[in-house]
């Protein structure tokens, strides 16, 4: 049985008629809009803000798609990454009806967004080197198993999935595999995002949350085939992407090079910080990173973690997640904040 999308797609989202608003039933150029019943007077701000955005963010796109060398056609945007994995949810899995796989530990909204969507969780839990089990994962697929989901670099661990299990899974399962990418710019690996023309059931999530700095302004991508990318399009709210993130992203992609700059001092902090930690007598094990963060195992985590709390340090107990008993996750800081937090973690007795 080969890839089929029609067959994954649920009956009564292929069947939709998309909302179709003001902006979309109008193209060309105008000087005068009387169809979206906006306020014609404006806004209080220095800047206007009374017209909806492009609900199709076709300026934002081309931008993109010229640093991502992928067509517009295939990119989607979401509030966020959660929005993309919502929209995944409610486009190809039947609620009460289909399961989708995770392998924890990994990223929480997959597990959370199918619980609010009532689709079935099944989990193939990495190995102690935090890779794939693609054995137990593939006993766990059955004719209603409609995504897996893939973290790589993984959250919390860090580390990159292996490429051939990768490849494995999108050569031998006919479902939707989504890759989410949100810490590939930190990463040894390269993307997956070349690789969408030999994968049709291929989606790729990235975000301008990490390596860019722009989780404030809450845009998440999906990199797939200019057919799920249509199907998603028609399930999204009208206006997901407001005007001023639009407006700021596009500025942002200007500055490639700035942000180039950031990801390599992230990643040279992140290897002076792991050996740094080594030598602290609190912390027992630092595990590999591709991301922005470190995996560390400490002792008595939690007593550590409200310790650092009392010094103003705020870090992530991962210690009652399975896999990574004992840890902390600590994100890479500024050189003043990675300095604060080692003096704070050398004075621990």
């Amino acid at each position: 049985m080969s890839f089929s999308l029609q067959q994954l797609i649920r009956k009564n989202i292929a069947a939709l008629k998309p909302y179709s608003s003001a902006r979309d039933e109008f193209s060309g150029d105008a000087s005068v809009f009387l169809d979206a019943n906006e306020n014609s007077l404006g806004s209080p701000l220095l800047k206007w803000y009374n017209r909806y955005p492009d609900p199709h963010q076709k300026k934002l796109k081309a931008a993109i798609s010229s640093v991502k060398s992928v067509p517009a056609s295939q990119i989607f945007l979401g509030n966020g990454s959660d929005e993309c994995i919502d929209v995944l949810y409610r486009t190809f899995c039947e609620p009460g009806v289909d399961n989708v796989i995770i392998c924890p530990p990994t990223y929480g909204m997959y597990e959370v967004s199918a619980a609010i969507n009532n689709i079935e969780i099944r989990k193939a839990p990495l190995t102690e080197h935090f890779q794939l089990d693609t054995i137990h994962l593939e006993n766990l697929v059955d004719i209603h198993t409609k995504i897996i989901w893939l973290c790589s670099p993984n959250n919390p661990t860090g580390n990159s999935l292996n490429r051939v299990d990768i490849e494995t899974i999108l050569n031998n399962y006919n479902g939707i595999v989504v890759i989410d990418e949100a810490y590939i710019n930190f990463s040894r690996q390269k993307s997956f995002i070349q690789e969408l023309s030999d994968y049709p059931n291929l989606v790729i999530l990235q975000t301008f949350s990490k390596a860019w700095g722009l989780a404030g302004l809450r845009l998440g991508m999906a990199f797939a085939h200019e057919l799920i990318v249509e199907i998603m399009d028609k399930v999204k709210p009208p206006y997901n992407i407001n005007q001023v993130t639009q407006d700021l992203v596009t500025e942002a992609l200007q500055e490639v090079g700035m942000v180039n700059d950031m990801i390599k001092e992230i990643v040279a902090m992140r290897e002076a910080l792991a050996k740094v930690f080594l030598q602290i007598p609190v912390v027992e094990k630092v595990y590999p990173s591709d991301a922005n963060f470190l995996l560390v195992q400490v002792k008595n985590a939690s007593s550590v973690y409200n310790y650092l709390l009392t010094k103003g340090i705020v870090v992530r107990d991962r210690s009652n997640v399975q896999l990574c008993e004992g840890c902390l996750r600590i994100t890479i800081g500024t050189e003043k904040e990675n300095t604060l937090l080692v003096d704070a973690l050398a004075a621990i007795e």
